[in-house]
């Protein structure tokens, strides 16, 4: 009866939805003002509770920087029952779809899922995500979701706390789709 979906769900995908369907876009762009995080549970409430059958439509995993678990729980708390159909997270998406193996045999064995979304205390603070070392001395691959905005900062930050310079990095803008782009250098070469 509705689809409540974000801005990473395809054009192909949205043509899937029935024409009686109710559509709302929830979608989060950078820079643009949209619905918050509470406003998006208490639109899901809000039709669930009308009695309508509402998908909730992501890109990716909704578990892995999706924000499900906020709607999960405040759904929960109305008792309205969900059903979760998991996705492909972008880091698994993205790796496959550019070639770029988040772990190889000898080089990487573990991978961190980081948020590329620094807020202005964040980026002034040693105490970003588990910290800047934390990060650099793992000796794992980083992933860092949603950080083309914050490309300088993440790259100054590694550098600072002990990163090579000549590490190799890549930024998938738009990854598994057709306007997918990969920059691919080394860590100082990416902005």
């Amino acid at each position: 009866d509705a689809v409540v979906y974000d801005r990473l769900v395809g054009e192909e995908i949205l043509t899937l939805i029935p024409a009686r369907a109710q559509r709302h876009d929830v979608g989060k762009r950078c820079g643009v003002k949209s619905l918050s995080q509470e406003a998006i549970g208490e639109l899901l409430i809000s039709l669930a509770l009308q009695g309508k059958r509402v998908v909730r439509l992501k890109g990716g995993d909704p578990y892995v920087f999706g924000r499900g678990g906020e709607e999960a729980l405040a759904l929960q708390a109305r008792g309205i029952r969900f059903v979760v159909v998991p996705g492909i997270t972008a880091a698994l998406g993205c790796a496959a779809s550019s070639g770029i193996p988040l772990t190889h045999r000898g080089i990487s064995r573990s991978v961190t899922l980081v948020t590329g979304h620094l807020q202005a205390e964040a980026q002034q603070s040693e105490q970003l995500f588990h910290g800047w070392q934390a990060l650099v001395s793992g000796g794992h691959t980083l992933v860092f979701y949603m950080g083309l905005n914050q490309a300088s900062a993440i790259r100054e930050n590694l550098i600072a706390h002990g990163m090579a310079a000549d590490m190799p990095a890549a930024i998938v803008e738009n990854g598994t789709a057709v306007s997918q782009r990969v920059v691919a250098g080394t860590l100082d070469q990416l902005d």
